[in-house]
């Protein structure tokens, strides 16, 4: 693949993850915990029907003989799927989406405390400008008297993905020294059902429209499950740094797309906090691709 299609297939996963917002913010009657359901559960369709195929019964083996690096990053991404639609119940896309951001920063701090990496005097400089920026929006927030449930929900999407991540650094290792791989895609299909069956008794009685249940099946399957699929193969293609920065796209265009589409205006504090961490975020890939 060349590099240039590489890359604009990277802009458009983003793009695809980043409808999320707009499209809740058309829904009927579906809230809180039942958008978390429904979405969850098309997803873990979607990716029976395309990875069955792929893989077959060898699909599930990892998962039914209980093995406990698959079933940590499927409680990760469970979480990371159930966090992130809550919060969009519970406080603006611009926020959810800044929170959000803060990933790759947590991920670096994680590896640090757990797996010894030295990080470069760069990353420390950008945790704590993001920091600063996660700090002054949920200040700004607190005192309109707005709620911080939804924000601090939202964190939970990057303490999962960081977890996630950090196990699976552990495990490239000694994946590395042993020359023994773990494939991992039955934990991203794990997740999917994990969330699925939990949020199910909380959304119970589900009261999502035809139309809802539509929307919620596109946001599955269009916006999740084949964005994280072509995410994998991408990573192939193009260096982690390269990833990391063009996947900063989907805090620009969740927000554009929020403002356009559901005229949800993003607040001067979020703008501000979430530049700050973009800031932070894109100083420390182009000085670590240097």
């Amino acid at each position: 693949m060349r590099h240039s299609r590489a890359v604009a297939l990277m802009v458009l996963v983003t793009l695809l993850w980043s409808i999320a917002g707009v499209v809740t913010r058309h829904l009927d009657a579906a809230r809180s915990f039942e958008l978390t359901f429904w979405r969850s559960l098309f997803n873990a369709l979607t990716l029976l029907v395309l990875l069955l195929p792929l893989r077959g019964a060898a699909l599930f083996r990892d998962i039914l003989a209980g093995n406990r690096v698959i079933w940590f990053s499927g409680l990760c991404w469970a979480t990371m799927y159930t966090a992130f639609m809550v919060a969009l119940t519970l406080t603006s896309v611009a926020n959810v989406l800044v929170a959000m951001a803060t990933g790759p920063l947590l991920t670096a701090l994680a590896a640090r405390l757990f797996l010894g990496h030295r990080l470069p005097a760069r990353t420390w400089a950008a945790i704590g400008v993001a920091g600063i920026g996660i700090a002054w929006m949920f200040g700004a927030e607190a005192m309109r008297g707005a709620s911080l449930v939804g924000s601090l929900v939202a964190l939970g999407v990057p303490l999962g993905s960081s977890a996630n991540f950090t196990l699976l650094q552990q495990r490239a290792g000694a994946a590395r020294a042993s020359g023994e791989g773990q494939d991992m895609l039955p934990a991203v299909l794990l997740g999917a059902l994990l969330s699925s069956a939990v949020t199910l008794p909380l959304a119970w009685p589900l009261q999502a429209s035809g139309h809802d249940i539509g929307l919620l099946a596109l946001l599955g399957t269009v916006q999740l499950a084949i964005p994280c699929l072509l995410v994998v193969r991408l990573s192939r293609e193009l260096p982690a740094t390269e990833l990391a920065l063009l996947a900063l796209l989907e805090v620009i265009f969740g927000v554009l797309l929020a403002w356009v589409g559901a005229n949800e205006v993003p607040s001067g504090s979020t703008l501000a906090g979430g530049g700050l961490v973009l800031a932070a975020l894109a100083a420390n890939h182009l000085g670590g691709r240097r």
